[in-house]
């Protein structure tokens, strides 16, 4: 069981990558709140008070609080809330051997893949990011643990990374790790 233990002493911490998001996406992460979830929310919350006030008049001393509750409050502090935490959180770096992404807003999650596994690098730009000169790199690697996105990058960023990635793929030896 000691054996299993790691003392304080020979514990590493993994450090955050080096490399944030983009200052742009932040507004696209806005914009995709506010057309994915708090739009469509503030929208109900305004179609029942509307409804409301033209058919059922005595509903609204308890509909109003209700829907100020589960629909409007939770709706502008996802709008106001997400794009931030994924700003701070959002990160990627490229090293000699690895790619290393974080990621995530409320369910963080980091990804090192290594060099040598790398099969494919994908840039895909959508509507909303191209708006905001924004891409997203899909690293897809030999594992079963999923692949690798960095988001939020610039369209120069994103075929720099791109490039640099596959080039540094070719570089690295397998060592017959992925057969």
């Amino acid at each position: 069981m000691a054996g299993h233990r790691r003392s304080a002493q020979t514990q590493l911490m993994l450090r955050p990558p080096r490399n944030g998001v983009d200052p742009r996406a932040r507004r696209w992460w806005t914009v995709q709140a506010l057309l994915t979830v708090s739009g469509p929310l503030l929208l109900v919350a305004v179609a029942l008070l509307v409804n409301s006030l033209l058919f059922f008049p005595g509903a609204l001393p308890w509909l109003a609080p209700l829907l100020l509750v589960t629909c409007v409050l939770p709706a502008v502090a996802y709008v106001l809330a997400m794009p931030r935490l994924r700003c701070r959180i959002h990160a990627w770096e490229v090293g000699e051997a690895a790619v290393y992404a974080a990621g995530g807003w409320l369910l963080r999650k980091r990804r090192i893949a290594p060099l040598s596994r790398v099969q494919t690098v994908d840039t895909v730009r959508g509507p909303l990011q191209s708006r905001f000169g924004l891409a997203t790199v899909t690293v897809t690697t030999a594992s079963t643990a999923g692949d690798v996105r960095i988001a939020g990058v610039s369209d120069e960023d994103a075929e720099w990374l791109a490039t640099r990635i596959a080039d540094a793929a070719r570089l690295v030896p397998a060592d017959g790790d992925a057969a």
